[in-house]
């Protein structure tokens, strides 16, 4: 592979800003804000990044979380990951943000979307990204939770474009929210879902018929369930994979074994995603790197997998159009 496939053109349609929150952030940030960490330096927190499941890297990634308290620090945050995106030839992204996370430890709904959107703006300005923003409900917590959050979060509706469900999958079925993900499209959101990461085909399945989702995050374990492949592969759903966050969370047990390649050649629209990059080794081109070493992907489907994170996303057409032209140029 050419290192000019690396520097394609790409969306990213499945990043947790908060997931963003590298060590040397978490501790100047708990610094500025006068609270202590469980760690002793850097190298520890990274150390503590060795995850059995989904459950523990969340216990981390909460504990992390603590230490953004203030408009600045979400602005901080989301401007370092655009930076990175930057770098990284990412020239639009989709953001999802947990506002449950925060209004839970009493950080009021305006501090987070107002530091977030700010650097979003910011970001297209100065650094030509653009972006939208989609705000997740915690499916550990209840549909209750989740519907306050929404009514919360409606006087900054122009704020962001989706809702999305994320947090511990398993037990937590999308049918738990189908009230609250009505309530959002009537509003005139759309919506996504993790689905099928740990969880069964059952839930991809409640995802696309009951919250009515245009995207399904994660969504590896479609394979098992034949109809569901042949449905997402004549509608063209959308399948927000990350490579290296499978890998990081034991949903396959190397890049080798990931069914990606097999997910490209079933015809389905896959795109590739960094998910909670600073917890799981990489961004963009991290997980283009590593899945282009590990798998037999040709020229062609790196190629593809940039058209879909255009294709996938909630650009207009028009601005979709001159993504994919831009990718085109590239090749």
């Amino acid at each position: 592979m050419t290192t000019n496939l690396l520097t394609l053109p790409k969306a990213e349609l499945h990043i947790h800003i908060e997931g963003s929150l590298e060590p040397e952030m978490m501790f100047a940030l708990a610094q500025r804000n006068g609270l202590a960490l469980p760690y002793d330096s850097v190298e520890a927190v990274r150390a503590a990044y060795q995850f059995e499941h989904l459950q523990s890297f969340l216990d981390l990634y909460y504990a992390g979380a603590r230490v953004l308290q203030t408009e600045q620090d979400f602005y901080d945050l989301t401007w370092a990951y655009l930076e990175k995106c930057a770098a990284q030839f990412v020239r639009h992204t989709e953001i999802f943000f947990d506002p449950q996370t925060h209004t839970d430890r009493g950080i009021p709904f305006p501090v987070v979307i107002d530091g977030i959107t700010a650097a979003l703006r910011d970001g297209q300005q100065r650094l030509g990204v653009s972006s939208g923003l989609i705000l997740c409900f915690l499916r550990h917590l209840s549909a209750e939770a989740a519907m306050a959050t929404l009514e919360e979060a409606l006087p900054y509706g122009d704020r962001f474009l989706a809702v999305g469900l994320d947090s511990s999958e398993m037990g937590h079925p999308p049918s738990k929210f189908q009230a609250v993900f009505d309530r959002a499209r009537a509003e005139g959101f759309l919506t996504v879902a993790h689905a099928g990461e740990e969880g069964p085909p059952e839930y991809i399945w409640e995802a696309l018929k009951l919250l009515k989702v245009s995207r399904i995050d994660h969504g590896v374990r479609c394979v098992e369930d034949p109809a569901l492949v042949d449905f997402l592969g004549e509608h063209q759903i959308p399948l927000t994979v990350c490579p290296l966050s499978n890998i990081k969370l034991c949903v396959f047990d190397t890049m080798a074994h990931h069914n990606l390649k097999h997910l490209l050649d079933l015809g389905l629209c896959v795109t590739v995603n960094s998910d909670d990059p600073a917890y799981f080794g990489g961004y963009m081109t991290e997980n283009m790197a590593a899945i282009a070493a590990a798998l037999p992907l040709t020229p062609e489907d790196m190629i593809t997998l940039a058209q879909n994170s255009f294709r996938a996303s909630f650009l207009s057409d028009e601005q979709k159009q001159t993504f994919l032209q831009a990718v085109a140029q590239a090749t």
